[in-house]
Formats: C-alpha cells, sequence, structure tokens
C-alpha cells in the first residue's frame, strides 16, 4: 500500500486520529460487546435450575465446556490469520468472521434447544478464528507508513475492546438474570449484526488497505544468521507428521473432555479404561520433542531468543488458568455463595454508583460517535445511521434498567413444602400443582424473599415456576399462564418489605474494564519510567496480584462449612478479588505477543505465534478443569480451600520467574 493511500485515511480526524479509526474502534466495541455479555452468561445458564430457564448442569460439567470453549477461541485464530494473509485479505475476513459468529449469537438465543447452544458455540469459535487475528494486523497495515502514530492508534483501539467489554457484560449479564436467558445471548446477538452491518457499509473509508492478501516479509532482524538459516531449516517431514499427530491428540482430548462429561460419549475410552491423562501427556511431551528438535537447528542467539519465548509462554499458562476462573468458578461464587441483596441506605448508595459508571462511560462514548458524526456522515450515511440506532437503542436499554432498579419491590413469600420422613434433618420439598402427597408426609412452610416491579399486597396470592438454590429467583406466572403449566408452586405474600435490591450475580464481571480504565494510565507510565521491570519480574508481580486476589476470596469464605452449595459472603471479597487480578492483568499484558515478533526468525514466526496461542488454549482449558474442581474440594474440604489453590500456584510461579529472570535477561540476547 503507498503512501496515497494511506495519506486518504489520515484525510479527517477526530481527537487527533483518523475517523477511519474509530470505524474499527466501534466494529471491535461490539464484538466485544457480544463476546464478553454471552461469556458473562454462559457458566450461570448452563447451572442454574431448570425452572427459572437453566440446564441445571453440574458445576463440573459447565465448566468442562466452558474450559473448551475458551481453549478453542485461542486456536482457531492461527488458522484464521493464515487464511487471510495467503487468500482472503484483512478486510473479507473480518466481514465472514462477523457473519459467522452474528449467526452463532442467534442459535445461542434459542438456548432452550441444546442442539442450538452448540451450534452457537462451534460458530462463535470459527467466527472469533476469522475476526481476532485480522482487526489487529489491518491496523498494522492501516499505519505502515505512520509508525509513530501505531502506539496511540493502539490505544485508542483497545478503549473500545474495554468499552465492548464492559457493555456486554452490564447489559447481556442483565437481561439475561432479570428478563431470561434468551434476551441476554440475542442481546449479544443483535449488537454484533450492527457491528458488522457498521463495518461493512463504511468500508470506503479504509481506501485499498487490506483487501488483498498481505505479502509476508520473511527478512527480520532477529540476528545476522536469520535469512540463511531459513533457507537451510525447513520443516522436515518428521517435524509434519508431528504437527498433525500434536494437533489431532490435542484437539480431541480438548473436545472428548466436555463430551465424556456431558454426552457420555469418550472418543479416548478403550476396553472399559479411560486414556484421556495418557492421551494428554504423550501430547505434550511430542509437542516438547516438536520445538526442541525445531530449536536446536538453529544458531546459538536464535535458539536462546526462542527458548526465551518458551519460558515466557510457560508463564502464560499458569496466569490464564487462574485469571479465567472470572467466568468460571468466580461467576458460581458470586452467584450462590455471596450475599447480592443490599437494602435501605445501602441499596440507594449502591442505584446511584451504578447510575454514574453505568452512564458516564456511554455519555463518553457516545461524545466520541457525535465527532465521528460530524466528519463521516454524509459519506457514510447508512453506516453511520446503524451506529446511531445502535446508541439509542444502548440508552433505551440503560434507561430501562435504571427505572427497574429503582422500582423493584421486595416481598416475603410461603409456600408449602412436605417431608417423606419425620427425620429433624431432612430437606422439605417444594409441593407444586402436580405433587402427591402421601397421608404420613410432614406438612409446612417456606419462606423467602421475592424481588419484583409487579406490585402485590399481604395474603395475595400468586403462583411461581421455581425457586433457586438461595431463594431468590423465581418466575412469576399469570394466571393463565399458571393453568398450563403443571409444576407451579402456589404462594402467598406476607408482607412487603424495605426497598432491596440485587445485584445480578454478573456485574461482578464489570469491575475487571474499570479498573482497567482506571489505572492503564498509571501502569503506562510506569513501563515508561526507568523503574520498568525486566518481563520476568512483569510477570512475577502479576502472578503475585493474582494470588493475592485469590487470597482475599479464600479469607473471605473461611466461614462456609464443608460441602456447602450455598452461603451469603461480603460483597467485598469478590471487588477486592477483581482489582488485584486486573492490577495482575495490566503487568502480563504489555509483554504478550511483542516478544514473539522481536525474538524469533522469520520462518519460525507463524509457529511460535502458533505456541504462544496454544499455551493461552491450554491456559484457558486449565482454568475450566481446575474450576471444574470446585465441587469435589468443596465436599472434601471446604471452598476456601478451593480459593487458596490459586493463591498459592500463581505465587509459587512468581517465585520461579524471579529466579528465572537472570538466565531469561541472558537468553534475550539485550532485547528489550
Amino acid at each position: 500500500m503507498n503512501s496515497s493511500k494511506n495519506n486518504e485515511f489520515f484525510e479527517t480526524q477526530v481527537l487527533g486520529h483518523p475517523s477511519g479509526l474509530f470505524v474499527l474502534f466501534f466494529t471491535e466495541m461490539w464484538e466485544r460487546f457480544s463476546f464478553y455479555g454471552m461469556r458473562a452468561l454462559l457458566v450461570l445458564f448452563l447451572v442454574s435450575s431448570l425452572g427459572i430457564g437453566g440446564w441445571d448442569w453440574p458445576r463440573e460439567n459447565a465448566l468442562a465446556l466452558y474450559g473448551t470453549y475458551l481453549a478453542l477461541l485461542y486456536l482457531t485464530p492461527i488458522i484464521g490469520g493464515t487464511l487471510a494473509d495467503k487468500y482472503l485479505g484483512n478486510r473479507k475476513a473480518i466481514i465472514i468472521g462477523a457473519l459467522i459468529m452474528t449467526l452463532g449469537h442467534a442459535s445461542m438465543a434459542i438456548e432452550s434447544n441444546p442442539l442450538f447452544l452448540y451450534l452457537g458455540l462451534l460458530l462463535l469459535v470459527i467466527g472469533t478464528g476469522f475476526f481476532k487475528p485480522n482487526m489487529s494486523s489491518f491496523i498494522s497495515i492501516l499505519y505502515k507508513d505512520f509508525p509513530e502514530k501505531k502506539d496511540g492508534a493502539y490505544t485508542i483501539f483497545y478503549m473500545g475492546v474495554n468499552a465492548g467489554a464492559f457493555l456486554g457484560i452490564m447489559l447481556c449479564g442483565y437481561l439475561g438474570e432479570i428478563l431470561g436467558w434468551s434476551w441476554g445471548f440475542g442481546l449479544a446477538g443483535i449488537f454484533m449484526l450492527l457491528g458488522l452491518l457498521q463495518f461493512t457499509l463504511a468500508q470506503g473509508i479504509f481506501g485499498e488497505a487490506g483487501n488483498k492478501p498481505n505479502v509476508v516479509n520473511k527478512k527480520i532482524e532477529a540476528d545476522d544468521h536469520t535469512e540463511i538459516e531459513d533457507k537451510l531449516n525447513p520443516f522436515t517431514l518428521i517435524d509434519k507428521i508431528l504437527i498433525v499427530i500434536v494437533a489431532t491428540f490435542g484437539l480431541t482430548w480438548v473436545i472428548n473432555d466436555p463430551l465424556s462429561k456431558i454426552g457420555d460419549v469418550n472418543f479416548l475410552e478403550f476396553g472399559g479404561t479411560d486414556y484421556s491423562g495418557q492421551t494428554i501427556i504423550i501430547t505434550l511431551i511430542l509437542f516438547l520433542v516438536l520445538i526442541a528438535t525445531r530449536i536446536a537447528r538453529y544458531s546459538k542467539i536464535t535458539r536462546d531468543k526462542m527458548i526465551a519465548v518458551v519460558v515466557i509462554a510457560f508463564f502464560i499458562i499458569f496466569f490464564w488458568a487462574s485469571f479465567e476462573q472470572a467466568g468460571g468458578s468466580m461467576s458460581i461464587f458470586a452467584k450462590d455463595y455471596t450475599n447480592r441483596i443490599l437494602s435501605g441506605n445501602a441499596a440507594f448508595i449502591f442505584n446511584i454508583v451504578d447510575v454514574i459508571i453505568t452512564v458516564v462511560p456511554i455519555a463518553l462514548i457516545t461524545w466520541v460517535l457525535f465527532l465521528l458524526f460530524k466528519q463521516t456522515f454524509k459519506k457514510y450515511l447508512i453506516s453511520n445511521l446503524i451506529l446511531g440506532f445502535s446508541f439509542i437503542l444502548i440508552w433505551g436499554i440503560v434507561g430501562w434498567k435504571i427505572y427497574n432498579n429503582f422500582n423493584t419491590y421486595s416481598y416475603e413469600i410461603t409456600y408449602n413444602t412436605y417431608k417423606t420422613s419425620v427425620d429433624k434433618d431432612a430437606k422439605p420439598q417444594i409441593i407444586t400443582s402436580e405433587t402427591a402427597v402421601s397421608e404420613n408426609a410432614v406438612l409446612g412452610t417456606q419462606t423467602t424473599v421475592i424481588r419484583t416491579a409487579n406490585e402485590f399486597a399481604a395474603n395475595d396470592k400468586l403462583s411461581i415456576i421455581d425457586i433457586d438454590k438461595k431463594g431468590v429467583k423465581f418466575k412469576y406466572l399469570t394466571e393463565d399462564q399458571a393453568a398450563n403449566i403443571n409444576t407451579s408452586i402456589n404462594a402467598k405474600i406476607v408482607r412487603k418489605k424495605e426497598n432491596e435490591i440485587e445485584i445480578p450475580a454478573t456485574w461482578f464481571l464489570i469491575l475487571n474494564s474499570l479498573f482497567i480504565i482506571a489505572f492503564a494510565p498509571l501502569f503506562s507510565k510506569w513501563w515508561e519510567s526507568k523503574y520498568n521491570p525486566a518481563p520476568a519480574y512483569k510477570y512475577a508481580i502479576g502472578l503475585f496480584f493474582l494470588g493475592v486476589g485469590f487470597a482475599f476470596l479464600a479469607f473471605g469464605a473461611t466461614g462456609i462449612p464443608r460441602g456447602a452449595t450455598t452461603a451469603s459472603v461480603s460483597i467485598l471479597w469478590l471487588v477486592l478479588a477483581y482489582l488485584f487480578h486486573t492490577l495482575g492483568e495490566l503487568c502480563v499484558s504489555p509483554v504478550g505477543l511483542s516478544y514473539v515478533s522481536k525474538l524469533v526468525p522469520a520462518r519460525m514466526i507463524a509457529f511460535m505465534f502458533g505456541v504462544w496461542y496454544l499455551a493461552l488454549a491450554i491456559g484457558n482449558k486449565t482454568s475450566g478443569k481446575m474450576g471444574a474442581m470446585i465441587d469435589v474440594i468443596t465436599e472434601k474440604y471446604d471452598i476456601a480451600t478451593f480459593f487458596l489453590i490459586f493463591t498459592f500456584v500463581p505465587l509459587i510461579i512468581g517465585v520461579i520467574a524471579i529466579l528465572l529472570n537472570p538466565v531469561l535477561k541472558k537468553l534475550m540476547h539485550g532485547v528489550k
């Protein structure tokens, strides 16, 4: 792409950056809105009671599927990026990816049918493979002749990432928990579609950039031997066979894990014996052999640098295995073990704070939208109208959310129960409209609190469809609906309580985005100062922060007895955990992929990017595997012990990172 084409992109300015950058900003924002909105709901939906629309899965099964989904999300970009470079170009790949993801979200909105949910997840994995790697590389192409502006461009772009994550978790999570899961999943799909349309209709602003496949420059200034080594070190037949075996075995194991738990299908069971453990061990050994034999063929300097990448990738596995508990076991902790009920002044203060942290970011983004309108409205009318409509929709949902939070009432209700035994420790069973109660059953009543926008008076009768574990989730039925549902529960209003609110379990996930926005400028100044730590120290600090976050959760959970499936600990512990986890993420995220590009020779760039994404996939799959241990550890010990594992593992790996710093520094041969 020549400079004249680049200059067209730079013709109109918004906040000192090209207008076209903000087209990418909003496209990425809506994609992240969709991704994080769906991610916030997935595990909660799977483990919630059937009556309130969930699937009532065991936590182990839900977290197995969650881990596999996250792992596959980091594997498909290797394929999508390669196809874009060789055949499609960035722009076609982005559009294909966004279209496939829109279909995936639409499929997930039909959540009552398992086939549609699984199809939706598959489409999201495939679509992300096309979309994710090409958005970032597209910016690199657009700014090729203006490298001095690239850092600022990526800063703006990643603000879009965090804005999308914040809005998606807040609004999809709220609708999913308050109105029903399909509302949350469906909203994610709507904004993915709006992002696709906005990008497609504004493509002219990019000139010819990203239309054609990229020509990969094989030369790289890694060291003086690189270009010669590229010619002398091709992938051998054994290399290619190992790659096929490792990819086949690894994917089989990743996909087989949830299948064996959920569908009773085990591809790795032979003769009644499950060989899953042996399979993944053999796969990892073969993978290490592949890396070792490839690296060994390079000169010492190049070999050292590539070993440094492998060491850094090792740290990243442990970081993400713990960090990604956010959408898994930490969401379960928020749902079942945290006291999310606030009343009186506490409820009022929370509502005010929630309004501020909701309205202020959206107002700022709307202002950016207005500035973009002024520059591009006439030339890209339909794209801007779609973008404008998306914000009208956002403001409408936010307005309804605020109104609903201030106008939700709390009622104490009673419902009938029975015991088939006189044993005082026997758990009471709920009497539904189809329950046949035996003559010797012990009848009784239970009390719980519901929250609804409907107004009731004392002694009013109502029908509800189910009561979740903590009694705070229910579905209110009209008389006509109750007549058509055999399992409805007859209840009676006892009294209207002091104004109470229930914080959605998904709300805590927005703290990550808020803390990133608040602390990223401070960390940026730290990295630019003379106190900028070495890479190993950054990872160590990040892992220490991560461990401290889990230590707060472990401390907060100390009073929960062994085997408990519900509790009501303070929300403070979750808030502190997300704070320290975010500080850890800010330490780790700057290192990442930049070191891969700086340290490895051209011939190995694609392969080592694959290694990096594989490390992320292993970390995310491990997060699901470790999270799935929550019930086993809680029953044998307690949930505090479960979180202590995630406290000590990052701390130990952080110490190892510090000890390895001299070695890593030597291996990097001056690369910073």
